[in-house]
C-alpha cells in the first residue's frame, strides 16, 4: 500500500494515454535496442567502456534529431571558456 501512497503522482494512466504518452516499458526498449545494437552489437566492434558511451551520446543526440543543437552548444561551450576544440585523429 505504501508504494501506491508514495506513487500516486506517477500513475495517472489515463492522463498520460489522452496526451499521447506511453506508459509501457516497450517504446523505450526498442529505442535502446535500436541505438545500442545498432552500434556496439555488430560484428567485429569492440569497444572500452568510455569509447561505448560516447558513442552511444553522440547517437541518442543524433536519433533524437538533435545534433545541430548539441553542435552549437559545444562551440558555444568552447569558446565561452575560450578553448580550442581538440581535433580528433
Amino acid at each position: 500500500m505504501g508504494y501506491f501512497v508514495r506513487n500516486v503522482g506517477r500513475m495517472q494512466y489515463g492522463t498520460f494515454r489522452a496526451a499521447g504518452s506511453f506508459i509501457g516499458s516497450g517504446v523505450v526498449e526498442a529505442g535502446c535496442k535500436t541505438v545500442i545494437g545498432g552500434r556496439c552489437k555488430q560484428s567485429g566492434m569492440f569497444w572500452p567502456e568510455s569509447g561505448a558511451q560516447n558513442i552511444l551520446a553522440l547517437r541518442c543526440i543524433h536519433s533524437s534529431r538533435r545534433l545541430d543543437d548539441f553542435g552549437k552548444s559545444r562551440l558555444n561551450e568552447q569558446a565561452a571558456s575560450n578553448n580550442t576544440l581538440p581535433l580528433a585523429a
